[in-house]
């Protein structure tokens, strides 16, 4: 397998540069080969999460190498930081497609990067699937048809997970809510999403407030929120900000007075540790609960495993759902017989939905494709059944931090769209 990446980031790039050296011994593409690329957040807000997105989507492309490649050749992976900014996005994705040639791209994870990314990947027929860009603007452009079929992603959209918040808070009473967000596409589509739930069970947002990813300072906006007096507040971001919210929410005395409410941006192993401790040694978060798109799918301890195995840890949050979004390109380029994103893209539905065999191993689904019979393919994340817009149904975890500071999930609640 050769893998590839820029250097943006220069030193951040070094940083993480051993995480994509899997599978370079012994492993080479020849020309016409299939080539993909990842749009990955290596550096910037959402690095809590980047690098396990991009070893599982390493470990997916090494895998399928081990067992023949795709249309007789080693698949081609070409990784990219996007850096978890729009416009370092839309750069990497330019470069992907016009230099590259990629005939699809795993990625981005931020809501804002695949915006700013998925219209150049549709200018040059490549397909795009986000293993983690939840904002309902993508289910919104798709049934306009803007995005021409090129879009997908295997997280399921945050108009699912607004109406999977609205009903943890119902169940824990809480019907007067604040909600504070980051003010990006990830922010507002969930902000709205949520208030949206909310009022369907009859809640009540007593404020919402957006803060912004490079503020110094986020006093004001906590005090806008919790201030309201709120029942609970529904805090929607990422670790790198998110945490200096909470930290800011301690400090002026609302946590843990007012319980916490967070979103999949937040789902990371390290929160606790990345807040911090009471002055009398209790995690500040222990206690918040939240929901993040649940990896249950029929292949998931299959991809546990092979993770562990490979890398020595746990896998994160939205690293089953990389796998996926990797292993429906590989397959359709195998049903397609072709290299060619248009190509790819007019095969995603049919080894990704029923009808069809139903395989959990990517190697036995390619095989399956080889021979001419149709798969089913059912993934670590979920069972990867694509909707007309691109989306998956919504199986929400509910999670909770745990007075020791590790993070345990407690349900799960299944939400699916119209």
């Amino acid at each position: 397998m050769m893998v590839k990446h820029a250097e943006p980031g220069g030193k951040r790039l070094k940083r993480w540069g051993w995480l994509l050296l899997l599978g370079l011994t012994g492993c080479q593409a020849g020309g016409g080969a299939l080539k993909l690329g990842t749009l990955l957040p290596l550096s910037g807000d959402l690095a809590q999460f980047g690098p396990g997105m991009q070893n599982a989507a390493s470990l997916l492309v090494q895998t399928v190498n081990e067992c023949g490649g795709v249309n007789g050749q080693p698949v081609e992976l070409i990784s990219e930081d996007d850096q978890t900014q729009p416009t370092a996005g839309a750069a990497a994705m330019t470069k992907l497609v016009d230099v590259d040639g990629v005939a699809g791209v795993v990625g981005a994870a931020g809501s804002a990067v695949s915006g700013a990314a998925v219209d150049i990947a549709v200018r040059g027929q490549v397909v795009m699937i986000s293993p983690a860009s939840t904002s309902p603007v993508f289910t919104e452009r798709a049934k306009k048809g803007e995005l021409q079929g090129f879009w997908f992603r295997t997280a399921p959209p945050d108009s699912f997970q607004g109406e999977a918040l609205a009903q943890l808070l119902k169940k824990r009473g809480w019907s007067r809510v604040g909600i504070l967000a980051i003010n990006n596409d990830y922010g507002r589509g969930l902000a709205q999403a949520t208030q949206q739930g909310l009022q369907k069970q009859g809640g009540q947002v007593v404020a919402t407030q957006f803060y912004e990813g490079q503020s110094a300072s986020f006093d004001s906006e906590v005090r806008a929120v919790f201030g309201r007096d709120p029942q609970a507040v529904i805090l929607v971001g990422y670790p790198e900000t998110g945490t200096l919210v909470i930290r800011s929410a301690f400090q002026q005395g609302f946590v843990p007075r007012i319980p916490l409410v967070l979103t999949d941006g937040l789902k990371d192993n390290q929160l606790a540790q990345l807040v911090g401790k009471t002055p009398q040694g209790q995690w500040i978060t222990a206690g918040a609960m939240g929901t993040a798109p649940a990896a249950g799918g029929p292949g998931l301890k299959d991809f546990q495993q092979r993770y562990r195995q490979a890398f020595n840890q746990e896998p994160n949050v939205f690293a089953p759902n990389t796998w996926d979004a990797a292993a429906v390109l590989v397959l359709a380029a195998q049903a397609a017989q072709a290299n060619q994103g248009a190509k790819v893209k007019e095969k995603i539905t049919a080894v990704a939905n029923p009808p069809g065999t139903p395989v959990t191993d990517v190697c036995e689904g390619l095989a399956l494709l080889k021979q001419g019979q149709e798969i089913d393919y059912q993934g670590a994340s979920s069972t990867v059944d694509f909707d007309p817009q691109g989306d998956v149904v919504g199986e929400y975890a509910v999670w909770m931090v745990n007075p020791d500071g590790t993070i345990k999930v407690v349900e799960t609640i299944t939400v699916r769209g119209s």
